[in-house]
């Protein structure tokens, strides 16, 4: 007796959207059943063909939000039809993991294409004509030059996390697609013109269905492409760039509470007073009280990724650690197996995590905690997703109380003090230093007078939260006697050591 198989029912709240079946059940089988702010908003005027500006906090959406439309309105067989331009090649990535789980009941095709990778490969996929191109400027401009690709095409061309590109300095080169895809169409005869052409129902904004507007104009003929720019963060820049190569009138979408100061709501936020040389029994402590499902460890450089991870894999700790030095192979490798949760701790850079969508993230640790707080709001974003629930934890060292005080003051909210069970801090090492050997102050005559620091224990804002070091305060007003330095007479030889030895 043969049993058929059940599909999961179609999600009503995207169907009222006026999503086709085949993205329904899509999106049924990811298990998508309400449609969030920046989509609701977003998905209607985009299957409309009107230019958008749509402003959204990250882990809301965006990429569905934008990727329905494109899957709905693309024909199939006609190909680089749109171009999706992101920031990093990680992104991109994910963007085109996105689109294809969106489009599992839809004959189209998409191709990632970035930097770090073989373009051959790259190339290799293109021949076959996919409608949907994801790329990197860099990547895409290659292509472009090589006649790889061309914009002859191209209906929708969509900027994904455009204030990342800007920050990152794709300035020109966003600038150069535009104009490039701008130009294409200004040279394409009428009939190509009237034959790539968009002829979509445009209701406005603020006429009311069945007005009289509506019945005189029920068909209107756009542009023959469509441009959306989606961002966190709208800035004049970005208004500029939208301005110079949308077609008006350009409509912005701003998701609720997009432009308020960024909170993280769902996060319980910890932080940890500690000194330099406790931080990785501490870290170590932690992760094992925890026990976190999937968690991510920020630091501040590509170097001590490795290190760390080493120490954490040495003390049987499973980790992997993820920077820009890593082969881009084995950057979607780790990634790849993190998310299917073949290892429960990742070890990353800012840099090399950007882009990184990983569902369910119970903890992020701040093992090195930023100097620019926006930055501490992005990473801890990469939990607490979608309304779910996750922790944040920093280590802060005594002198980085500035730090700490950064992100209070930015996220509006007081960062309780935390202790872990079992961790105990130790006296100063006879032998710690921070500094290689070799090193001398660039000022040794100069004091430190103004340190903001925290004792160990002690939660902000309190009494004992801010003790500043001065030659006042310590009763002395004696400035350290200056370092004398080992003089190299004249004439006298430089030792030479192999590695800077002259060719003769």
């Amino acid at each position: 007796m043969s049993t058929k198989a059940e599909h999961p029912p179609l999600p009503e709240a995207f169907e009222a959207l006026g999503i086709r079946p085949s993205i329904l059940r899509a999106l049924a089988e990811a298990k998508f059943t309400t449609p969030s702010e920046i989509q609701t908003l977003l998905i209607p005027r985009a299957l409309a063909g009107v230019d958008l500006l749509g402003q959204a906090r990250t882990g809301t959406g965006k990429t569905a939000a934008f990727a329905i439309p494109v899957l709905q309105r693309v024909d199939k067989g006609l190909s680089t039809q749109a171009i999706i331009l992101v920031p990093t090649r990680e992104l991109a990535v994910q963007v085109d993991a996105e689109i294809k789980r969106l489009a599992e009941f839809t004959p189209i095709r998409c191709v990632p294409v970035y930097g770090g990778q073989k373009i051959m490969a790259q190339m290799k996929f293109l021949k076959h004509g996919p409608e949907i191109v994801v790329g990197t400027p860099g990547r895409v401009i290659d292509l472009l030059d090589r006649r790889i690709i061309n914009f002859n095409n191209v209906r929708f061309v969509i900027l994904d996390e455009v204030d990342r590109m800007l920050d990152i300095g794709f300035r020109d080169d966003i600038r150069n697609i535009l104009s490039r895809v701008k130009g294409v169409r200004e040279r394409l005869p009428q009939d190509a013109r009237q034959a790539t052409a968009v002829d979509v129902e445009i209701p406005k904004l603020d006429s009311p269905s069945g007005s009289d507007d509506a019945q005189e104009n029920p068909s209107v003929t756009t542009k023959s492409h469509q441009t959306i720019f989606v961002s966190a963060t709208i800035s004049d820049e970005i208004e500029k760039l939208a301005r110079r190569y949308m077609q008006e009138p350009v409509e912005k979408l701003i998701a609720p509470g997009a432009d308020d100061k960024p909170t993280v709501e769902n996060v319980e936020q910890y932080y940890f007073s500690v000194n330099p040389w406790d931080k990785y029994r501490l870290l170590r402590t932690l992760l094992i009280k925890e026990n976190p499902d999937l968690a991510i460890v920020f630091c501040k450089t590509k170097r001590g990724a490795e290190k760390l991870a080493k120490k954490l894999h040495f003390d049987g700790i499973e980790c992997r650690e993820i920077h820009g030095n890593l082969a881009q192979n084995k950057r979607e490798r780790v990634m790849n197996n993190f998310r299917h949760g073949k290892f429960d701790v990742l070890i990353a850079t800012d840099l090399a995590s950007r882009g990184i969508d990983v569902a369910d993230i119970s903890h992020i640790v701040n093992y090195d905690i930023p100097e620019d707080p926006e930055v501490y709001v992005h990473r801890i974003g990469r939990t607490a997703r979608m309304g779910a629930a996750g922790k944040a934890f920093t280590l802060v060292q005594p002198d980085q109380g500035d730090e700490l005080t950064k992100v209070e003051a930015l996220i509006n909210m007081v960062i309780p003090v935390a202790t872990v069970e079992g961790f105990e801090a130790s006296p100063t090492p006879a032998d710690w230093t921070e500094h290689k050997p070799g090193y001398q102050p660039t000022s040794p005559s100069k004091p430190i007078i103004s340190r903001f620091e925290r004792p160990y224990g002690s939660s902000p804002g309190g009494a004992t939260s801010v003790a500043l070091s001065s030659p006042a305060a310590t009763g002395s007003t004696d400035a350290p006697a200056p370092v004398a330095l080992p003089r190299r007479t004249i004439g006298s030889k430089i030792p030479i050591t192999r590695r800077h030895k002259r060719r003769r």
